[in-house]
């Protein structure tokens, strides 16, 4: 019998690391040993008006972080090339709030424009939450080749972890984004109390979406938000959760993102084997690890990315 992405997810913890071999597989057969590399930054930090329970960044957080509307011009483009001249694939700019300004489109669109001017071949991405029509052609023309919104969790979940922003408005934001022309990245975050059920329903949803890259995120329990006591994951129902999603989705690029360090300890070098993508550098409001180890950890297990570091890139 053929084996599903429900087995996977249903299977006790003693019986995770036997999936390695067969999501190994898959990731190898779609997309070689290549791991390609993204950063991001907040450009926009804080204050958002939206109440995700998760997000340190909502507005019913007491979570001690740097608030700051968008960063200058100047900001945005050299956090860009510190980034690319480091050989990370693709960057992206990510502003909290639910949907962005026109003077912010604007500035992030020139700043696309600069940046495509000294690293023609690098991806650009946005992450700007609800936009429109216009403003995504309009960053599509300055350069920015793919748009990123998560739908976060299943649309029978997302009620418990949020009321303002609408689980229908993230589809349509990701089906717009895609009929503007872009390639599109989107995915959720696991760890917020769903179920099995639930994390199939998602999959599904990107499935009908024709997502071209999957974010995988995990919680990491931010004191001061509301979430900052759910505690539901171990390191093998991590795995066991990437290696379901590797099931479901054998040809397209999964990356794993926020919380990886957090949730996986030790057993790290399984989830990254596995999958097309890795996020690295910092996250929204918390931490990453220093390039250097990722690239070496990409490095030891017989992969390759484009980062300048490490012994055998």
């Amino acid at each position: 019998m053929k084996l599903t992405a429900e087995d996977i997810l249903k299977a006790g913890e003693e019986e995770v690391l036997s999936f390695f071999s067969t999501a190994y597989k898959t990731k190898l057969s779609f997309s070689g040993s290549f791991v390609e590399t993204c950063a991001i930054l907040n450009a926009k930090s804080g204050k958002c008006p939206s109440d995700c329970k998760f997000c340190a960044q909502s507005k019913n957080s007491r979570a001690k972080i740097k608030i700051y509307p968008l960063l200058s011009e100047k900001e945005m483009f050299d956090a860009a090339v510190s980034m690319l001249s480091k050989g990370v694939d693709r960057f992206s700019f990510v502003c909290s709030g639910i949907k962005p300004t026109k003077e912010e489109i604007k500035r992030i669109g020139k700043v696309a424009e600069m940046i495509k001017e000294k690293f023609p071949s690098a991806g650009l991405c946005a992450s700007l939450g609800q936009i429109d029509m216009d403003s995504l052609i309009f960053l599509r023309k300055c350069g920015i080749d793919r748009y990123h919104h998560n739908l976060e969790t299943s649309k029978e979940f997302y009620p418990n972890v949020s009321s303002v922003q609408k689980w229908d408005d993230r589809y349509r934001t990701v089906a717009r984004a895609r009929e503007a022309g872009f390639t599109v990245c989107s995915g959720g975050i696991f760890g917020l109390g769903e179920s099995p059920e639930d994390v199939i329903s998602m999959l599904t949803s990107l499935k009908e979406l024709e997502v071209d890259s999957i974010p995988l995120n995990f919680l990491y329990p931010i004191k001061g938000t509301d979430f900052e006591y759910n505690n539901f994951l171990t390191p093998l129902k991590v795995l066991r959760i990437i290696f379901s999603v590797r099931q479901f989705f054998p040809e397209t690029v999964i990356r794993i993102c926020g919380g990886r360090e957090f949730n996986l300890g030790q057993l790290q070098p399984f989830a990254v084997a596995v999958v097309d993508g890795l996020m690295v550098g910092n996250y929204l409001t918390t931490k990453g690890r220093v390039l250097e180890d990722d690239a070496e950890l990409i490095s030891q297990l017989g992969l390759r990315s484009g980062l300048k570091f490490g012994r055998r890139l």
